[in-house]
């Protein structure tokens, strides 16, 4: 059962501990690169503001982004901007999708994402969240995917390990994490490969932010996951 509140607050402290963080910044650091490639920081900074305004169309009803180009230029746009102007475009954009996720509404509702992406309201703000743990990681300043909490973490493998189910270039894949399991990939009655590793290195192959090299695999290689 989804708890859109409980994922609401979880999206506020994780948005703090981010700003605590970028404000440690200057002008000079946030047009360096990120991890993500060809993003410097202020466009994964520009990104996060622009994702809370989209996700609040979402939530009223609206496209998430007029089209793909125009999702792309306005990144690219906000970019330069100076670190107080960031810092406040990111503020304002959470408090505004903060205000939309506090009013009343039917959380059962399919709400349609990107590229006819759809889903329920009620993992919006779990959606959100997503975007902003991994987009801190992303800023490359000092937090680690192992620095991620521990609810987010195995949150976050069992919907990369559903997204990527009954994927037919993704051979039957167990994944564990010595305590946990989940599966992935083509149906089979039993999976063709076993991946092990800790939570972070599993998070960070499925999400594409690790190459998988501090995972083990039983089976056959590594599998090679489409993008997301």
């Amino acid at each position: 059962m989804i708890d859109h509140g409980h994922d609401l607050a979880s999206v506020r402290d994780a948005t703090d501990r981010l700003l605590t963080a970028a404000a440690k910044l200057d002008n000079a650091s946030v047009a360096e690169p990120s991890r993500l490639p060809g993003w410097s920081r202020g466009h994964v900074l520009a990104h996060l503001a622009r994702n809370a305004d989209a996700l609040v169309n979402v939530l009223e009803g609206r496209p998430m982004y007029p089209s793909g180009e125009a999702r792309d230029a306005d990144i690219e746009r906000d970019a330069p901007r100076p670190l107080d102007v960031q810092l406040t475009d990111l503020r304002d954009s959470t408090a505004r999708f903060q205000a939309t996720g506090a009013m009343p509404a039917d959380w059962s509702r399919t709400v349609e994402l990107r590229n006819g992406v759809t889903d329920s309201a009620s993992m919006v703000p779990f959606r959100r969240w997503v975007e902003v743990e991994l987009h801190h990681v992303d800023l490359d300043v000092g937090y680690e995917l192992e620095d991620l909490p521990a609810e987010f973490s195995e949150r976050e493998i069992d919907f990369l390990a559903a997204r990527f189910s009954g994927h037919p270039d993704v051979p039957p894949t167990r994944l564990t994490d010595g305590t946990r399991a989940w599966r992935t990939g083509r149906e089979a009655t039993e999976p063709e490969v076993t991946v092990s590793g800790p939570a972070p290195e599993l998070l960070g192959w499925l999400a594409g932010r690790r190459d998988g090299s501090g995972l083990t695999v039983q089976g056959g290689p590594l599998p090679t996951l489409p993008p997301l």
